[in-house]
């Protein structure tokens, strides 16, 4: 009798939630309310009396959000973000990252590099330009060796590759050719 009264109120309490919430079609059409101005701040840090990290944001009750944030990166350099939210999305203003969009400066020898570079690029474009063939270096003797041990590989490879799926594809016809189509009746009683 026991169980009876408890599986009772049981379906008791589940038929009587509210579950409008997850049923679009009954529900009502209210808009939210408006944004209530808010403003909040925090410091953080990863030990105790050592703050690493400051977060402010203000909310004009409008739909607009102000904000900051700082932190202390790998290199120990305070970095801040300020930050504007509207309807337009999310506006960052970087500070204090100068140093990391700035290029390093090239030594000597990569500045050589990339002028001989450039010199071997301008013949290449050059050449092509004018449908001339480019002398390019002729293969040594050991990298003629790799290239034609490459190739016979490659080629054993893709002879063992066809026999599998020529082999794959007998099995399959073997298989259609001994299989019984199962007799099923797809008509539904209605």
């Amino acid at each position: 009798m026991k169980r009876i009264i408890i599986v009772a109120a049981v379906l008791v309490n589940i038929c009587s939630a509210d579950v409008l919430h997850i049923l679009p079609e009954y529900q009502t059409t209210t808009t939210p309310p408006p944004p209530k101005p808010y403003s909040f701040q925090y410091e953080a840090g990863r030990y105790p009396g050592h703050i690493d990290r400051v977060h402010q944001e203000v909310g004009d009750g409008d739909g607009i959000i102000y904000g900051t944030y700082s932190y202390v990166d790998p290199k120990y350099k305070v970095r801040t973000v300020e930050y504007r939210a509207d309807k337009n999305g999310f506006h960052p203003a970087l500070i204090n990252f100068d140093d990391t969009f700035a290029q390093p400066a090239d030594s000597e020898a990569v500045r050589l590099a990339k002028e001989k570079h450039m010199r071997l690029y301008q013949k290449i474009a050059e050449a092509n330009a004018h449908n001339v063939p480019v002398n390019l270096p002729r293969d040594s003797a050991s990298v003629a060796r790799a290239k034609d041990r490459h190739n016979e590989l490659y080629h054993r490879i893709a002879e063992q590759h066809a026999a599998i799926a020529a082999q794959r594809e007998a099995e399959r016809l073997a298989y259609e050719a001994t299989s019984v189509a199962n007799d099923v009746d797809d008509h539904r009683t209605r």
